[in-house]
């Protein structure tokens, strides 16, 4: 009910469109009626797929015109949470409306007018198109004129508007709102979700030179599987058979990449083989991680209110879930001082945890774990931060988008400890690139024929790894 009065409140002021009334009179002012009834008739054009930009001005007219009149007449009082008892009288509504103003529109043009309405009123706007193709796995609102979106790693301009900035925040509102943050003036940055997962940033003026922005990251309807990266080929059968081992066998793990490059994503996956009679809690900025055990706690972080007090970090959610007897922890992501308290509880018998940073490369991220320490505040010697890492990280996955938009494993690696001053690794599984065809980066991910320290851990736990995983007697690694 609040977001219709709130479309109300913002629409109303703007309705037209309604018919005028005639009662009796002669046959003068009959005729003159109808002499301007035909002359609309013949000025209004259908408005279609064929027209251009004056179709188009044509078409957001008859829109807002319809629009408001159905706001109008909408029983403000109505429960918008039951969309299929709202939809059928907006139906009803949006029907009389045209028969009224003898509007001439094809079926299709009706359709696509109701659906357009309907979203503003009920969804997104706009965004509900591209929400629903499940090509598009990114949505890039730059202001109310340009909206972008990425298919198959690739960005391109989707030809989809907004009609103006009220009408990008009515739509920010809609999403941040039931999550109960704001974003204004004051706080013009925010970071939220959809129902279905997919992370939403928004950032609006003054910060936002081109008016309101939002970026969605869309997340599949239904959660990717290890069968799915290996189709797509992101990783090869042989890079899964050895992430699922390491997984089962509670190997404190680490993903790294760059933005965009499908982290969470993989961190999603590699979650999906943690034994379903284990406790699992994870800590996210926005929750996003689609586990389907029978045993997750979910936890979120919370910015500060309007007095700038409440905030809760991922920090405060780390050091609290330590309280919950996990037994993995599952960190979305670690940005800052929550990095020390990660690293502790994979010290502390919280084995098999996982979470992703970002770095372009395995060492860079051990590099950038070690600044994450330090912002912590407290003034350790960087030697005992190195001890802390080389003892609680075990496997760092380094996922990367390539030039060609693919999103690939291009490094399993193993930390194996201190060597002097220095955090020795050694690859397990690294990407070599043969060539490039049609646009295309040709190549895999192979085997070094390095068996990593921990594989007595994967034994451990009753798995018998074959000796071609690692390139050993098969001929797929190196020597």
């Amino acid at each position: 009910m609040s977001l219709l009065r709130r479309t109300i409140d913002n629409k109303g002021g703007n309705q037209g469109g309604g018919s005028q009334g005639g009662g009796g009179g002669n046959n003068k002012e009959e005729e003159q009626r109808a002499a301007a009834k035909r002359a609309a008739m013949a000025q209004r054009r259908p408005v279609g797929d064929g027209q251009q930009r004056q179709g188009a001005g044509n078409y957001n007219d008859l829109k807002v015109r319809i629009q408001n009149r159905l706001l109008a007449e909408l029983d403000p009082n109505m429960d918008i949470s039951k969309k299929d008892e709202v939809r059928r009288q907006i139906q009803d509504l949006f029907n009389a409306i045209l028969a009224e103003e003898n509007m001439l529109l094809s079926k299709s043009e009706r359709e696509r007018l109701f659906e357009s309405i309907v979203a503003d009123i009920l969804g997104l706007g706009p965004l509900e198109a591209l929400l629903s193709d499940d090509t598009i796995s990114e949505i890039m609102v730059n202001g109310p004129k340009n909206i972008f979106i990425e298919q198959k790693g690739k960005i391109t301009l989707s030809g989809i508007t907004f009609e103006n900035d009220d009408h990008v925040l009515r739509i920010i509102d809609r999403i941040v709102a039931p999550l109960g943050r704001r974003v204004d003036e004051s706080q013009p940055l925010v970071d939220a979700r959809l129902a279905d997962g997919s992370r939403v940033n928004v950032v609006i003026r003054p910060i936002a030179l081109c008016g309101p922005t939002i970026t969605i990251r869309k997340f599949s309807k239904t959660p990717l599987t290890i069968q799915d990266l290996i189709r797509f080929g992101s990783m090869s059968p042989e890079t899964a058979q050895f992430l699922r081992a390491a997984i089962i066998a509670a190997t404190n793990t680490v993903v790294s990449g760059g933005t965009g490059s499908g982290k969470t994503t993989l961190l999603n996956v590699l979650s999906g083989f943690i034994p379903n009679d284990e406790r699992i809690i994870t800590v996210e900025n926005a929750a996003e991680l689609q586990l389907q055990q029978e045993h997750v706690v979910s936890l979120e972080s919370r910015p500060p209110n309007i007095e700038g007090k409440g905030e809760i970090t991922i920090r405060d959610l780390v050091i609290n879930c330590l309280r919950m007897r996990p037994e993995r922890i599952v960190v979305g992501e670690c940005r800052g001082a929550e990095a020390l308290d990660m690293l502790q509880a994979m010290n502390t018998g919280h084995d098999g945890s996982l979470t992703t940073l970002h770095a372009n490369t395995p060492r860079d991220a051990i590099a950038r774990m070690e600044v994450m320490c330090l912002m912590a505040g407290m003034d350790l010697p960087v030697r005992a931060i190195r001890e802390q890492v080389a003892s609680a990280v075990e496997m760092i996955v380094q996922q990367q988008r390539l030039r060609d938009g693919s999103r690939k494993v291009i490094f399993v690696s193993e930390v194996q400890g201190m060597e002097g001053d220095m955090i020795t690794m050694s690859n397990i599984f690294e990407f070599e690139q043969t060539g490039f065809e049609n646009n295309k980066i040709v190549g895999r991910i192979r085997p070094t024929g390095i068996r990593p320290r921990f594989y007595e851990k994967i034994e451990d736990a009753g798995i018998n790894l074959p000796p071609s995983v690692f390139g050993i007697g098969g001929g797929g690694g190196r020597r």
